[in-house]
């Protein structure tokens, strides 16, 4: 029973850290850097425009096989590319996309993701700027029962992962990988 809960509640709170790194990815392309905070985050996906290429038409393959490039084709007017400016949020999750509750961990009474931001030296020398957002299990299992928690936290513990769902790291450089991937 405890482990049933504990899937739906996780897959519906994995899903949304994945929104959360796709924001944030977008951000850092726009930003050269992350969002501290979900104010900022949602700042940018209510109130930035990203491109969006509009494709009207494409390259037959006997135009292919003559070696005519996209570029060619649009000159000579065959087909037609234009670039119009959309809401970040709409861009990458569509207009009925709820922005606010980006910050609430699923299944809570309004708890919200921890979010940090950093800057790290890889082994190569090279900066990485860096974030992790996350949750831990007594935010989002804590009503359940108690032991299957302490468990779960001492497990983590031992193996020296992090107590409960998160996207991302500011102790190593992990291409934003979830710990449930």
């Amino acid at each position: 029973e405890f482990k049933e809960e504990k899937d739906l509640r996780e897959k519906a709170i994995i899903a949304r850290l994945i929104d959360i790194r796709k924001a944030q990815i977008e951000y850092k392309n726009v930003y050269k850097t992350h969002a501290a905070n979900f104010d900022d985050l949602s700042k940018f996906l209510k109130d930035d425009k990203l491109p969006f290429l509009i494709k009207e038409g494409v390259l037959t393959d006997e135009q292919l096989e003559k070696g005519m490039t996209e570029k060619e084709a649009v000159k000579k007017g065959l087909i037609k590319r234009d670039t119009i400016w959309v809401l970040a949020k709409d861009t990458l999750f569509g207009k009925d996309y709820n922005v606010d509750s980006m910050r609430f961990v699923p299944y809570t009474n309004q708890v919200q993701f921890s979010m940090d931001t950093l800057t790290l030296l890889s082994g190569t020398g090279y900066i990485v700027k860096v974030f992790e957002c996350g949750v831990k299990y007594d935010d989002y299992l804590g009503d359940l029962n108690k032991q299957e928690v302490i468990n779960l936290k001492d497990k983590a513990e031992k193996t020296d992962k992090f107590p409960g769902l998160r996207v991302g790291s500011l102790k190593e450089i992990n291409n934003n990988a979830g710990n449930w991937e």
